[in-house]
């Protein structure tokens, strides 16, 4: 498990409340757009702990989120670890 500071962004404790207005997909990945399977996303998910509580977040994909982007959706699993992009449509 990591700390929180290198948690997914939606599941940063700061991740603010969405409105209508949000323009961000919290189902996908802020990098490259494919399904994030965050689980803080998915309203079937019944409070079960995202996958990214779990996993080592690599500090260069944060980094590469648009700060725009930052607290409204999870990195997909490949970006999290920073590998090259999934060729298979989500």
């Amino acid at each position: 498990m990591h700390p929180s500071a290198t948690r997914c962004t939606l599941c940063s404790s700061k991740a603010p409340t969405r409105t209508m207005t949000d323009t961000p997909d919290p189902t996908r990945c802020p990098l490259c757009g494919q399904r994030n399977s965050c689980s803080q996303a998915d309203p079937d998910a019944d409070g079960t702990l995202c996958w990214c509580f779990q996993t080592r977040i690599d500090p260069a994909a944060l980094a590469r989120v648009p700060p725009q982007l930052l607290d409204r959706a999870c990195l997909c699993p490949r970006c999290a670890q920073s590998l090259p992009p999934d060729d298979e449509p989500a």
